[in-house]
């Protein structure tokens, strides 16, 4: 019995710990076939997952019912507490929260593949989450492969670093990271 539970628990964290399958291309799903997100493109409707204070459950989301009706900024970053996406593109939307609101964003999301609870307490720690921005987990990458934004390594599934403007579910507009500045609040604030 013994040998059958510790079979199961190294099976299972090595499962746990393992890279997401790559997309087979010959495959009809439009999470596996998804070109890089555009303007006019709409964002889907997929659950993330949102950290509950004092690791409380994390609260599912839909993202198409968050933003439905409401002009948006969604960044997304490679990995919660590194070093760039701390230190820059994190920073540049939490002092620029007045001025988006100034161009008529009613809500800026930052998005990572980091679970819920290290989400939450990014947003909590880095004062992003007091300045108003929403910090959801993209565990699965459902969203990334959706985008078309997706990093795959042999560590674990990352999304590329972008931001964007959704007004009512529609991309207006796109801003990969060409350099990484590209991504961050001034840039975006000097297109609309």
């Amino acid at each position: 019995m013994l040998r059958s539970i510790l079979l199961f628990v190294l099976v299972a964290a090595g499962t746990a710990f393992s890279p997401l399958p790559k997309a087979n291309a010959r495959s009809s799903t439009a999470l596996n076939m998804a070109t890089e997100v555009k303007v006019g493109d709409k964002i889907p409707a997929v659950t993330l997952s949102e950290g509950q204070a004092d690791y409380g459950r994390p609260e599912a989301v839909d993202i198409a019912e968050l933003i439905a009706g409401k002009k948006v900024a969604i960044f997304a970053v490679p990995g919660a507490f590194t070093p760039g996406c701390s230190k820059s593109h994190l920073p540049s939307f939490i002092t620029a929260q007045e001025e988006l609101k100034a161009k008529g964003v009613e809500l800026t999301i930052c998005i990572a593949t980091n679970d819920a609870f290290v989400m939450e307490a990014w947003g909590r720690t880095s004062g992003g989450a007091d300045a108003g921005i929403r910090f959801l987990s993209d565990g699965n990458a459902e969203l990334s492969k959706a985008l078309g934004l997706l990093i795959e390594s042999p560590v674990m599934v990352r999304t590329k670093r972008f931001s964007l403007i959704a007004d009512d579910g529609v991309v207006t507009h796109y801003f990969p990271a060409v350099e990484a500045s590209d991504t961050w609040a001034p840039n975006v604030l000097a297109k609309l």
